[in-house]
């Protein structure tokens, strides 16, 4: 063994990010802490046998957790092995703290109460309604308020929904074990209510839609498991969530912001925050 190899740290986490990132789920379930996956490696624990995301290394891990458990959590990434960058999570931990599992190079982000990006995600009272990751709406959400929307975020999208039903409730709880459904009315809570959140999903819901027309996507691309095709025709499910987003009632705050349309900016630049060493 040489110096350099002796010097190098030796991990406490798995190798594989998705087996890592159950493990710590696992962990917090077991003290009673509600943490939930989000980002591209939740989309890969709710299919994880699909090529276009299992065939690329990604190192990085993002939870959600309530205020509440924050500390508790924070603590427990420290003990497996994970190093806090303490000048940012003393700034900004209270709603985003950052990790680096030095040893794999691999960045963790938790977030905390909600999620903003383009738009705010308040996700603190429904981390119960599923697992491992937060629930498939607020997951679907996650990608389609983005509005320079990228295409692996469209793939993302498109993923959710042609693996996932279309329902009134969230359905079974637990990814691992039921297959979940994208609860509409938590949908519609957000397009329905807020005339930005409606520009921005329905502009994008129709950017997955000129994907599938236009070709955008490759067989390989929606190659969910060898030997299976996708549960649900992705172009009937977007069609059915444009539908059911178009028929909503409206809220009067929608109509009256509605008026003003995009003379106004209808969403919020999301900031790069640095990080330097802990």
């Amino acid at each position: 063994m040489t110096a350099d190899m002796a010097s190098e740290p030796v991990p406490q986490t798995l190798a594989d990010p998705l087996a890592e990132a159950l493990r710590v789920i696992d962990l917090c379930d077991a003290r009673g802490l509600q943490v939930r996956l989000l980002g591209g490696m939740a989309v890969r624990a709710h299919a994880p046998d699909w090529t276009a995301r299992s065939r690329k290394v990604e190192v990085d891990l993002d939870f959600a957790t309530r205020g509440k458990d924050r500390p508790a959590l924070f603590a427990l990434l420290e003990a497996e092995g994970y190093t806090p960058d303490k000048r940012h999570n003393a700034l900004f931990g209270g709603a985003q703290g950052y990790f680096m599992d030095v040893a794999r190079h691999r960045p963790v982000d938790v977030v905390v109460d909600k999620l903003e990006m383009c738009h705010r995600i308040e996700f603190a009272n429904r981390l119960g309604a599923s697992k491992p990751t937060i629930p498939l709406a607020e997951l679907l959400l996650s990608k389609l308020q983005i509005v320079q929307i990228n295409r692996k975020d469209v793939l993302d999208a498109m993923v959710l929904l042609a693996e996932h039903p279309l329902g009134q409730d969230d359905g079974d709880i637990d990814a691992r074990t039921g297959l979940g459904s994208i609860s509409l009315p938590r949908l519609l809570s957000y397009t329905s209510n807020d005339w930005g959140w409606w520009r921005t999903v329905t502009g994008n819901l129709e950017r997955l839609a000129q994907f599938l027309d236009g070709g955008g996507f490759t067989a390989e691309d929606l190659d969910l498991q060898a030997g299976r095709p996708p549960r649900f025709d992705p172009a009937a499910q977007v069609a059915a969530l444009q539908a059911a987003i178009a028929n909503a009632p409206k809220s009067t705050r929608w109509n009256m912001r509605a008026r003003v349309g995009e003379r106004v900016k209808w969403y919020q630049e999301p900031e790069e925050v640095g990080h330097g060493p802990s």
